[in-house]
């Protein structure tokens, strides 16, 4: 997924070089690479992120339920 992320933003550097001026070039990089790219590697992580917050908040259940009772063994 990153090497997509990557490639697309080395097109839209080449494509923000070839602008007349620079504050068209910036706004082509903004809106064109970084924008789109920020949006794609956010969405393509929101199940990553919600997957890592399960198994935090299991991984804490259950050490709560080790550490209330020391002698259940």
């Amino acid at each position: 997924m990153y090497i997509i992320a990557i490639a697309w933003l080395y097109v839209t550097v080449l494509m923000a070089a070839t602008e007349k001026t620079i504050t068209a070039g910036l706004l082509t990089f903004i809106f064109y690479g970084l924008l789109p790219c920020a949006l794609l590697l956010w969405l393509m992580g929101v199940k990553h992120r919600r997957r890592q917050r399960a198994k935090h908040s299991l991984d804490e259940h259950v050490h709560n339920q080790d550490s209330a009772n020391p002698h259940s063994d």
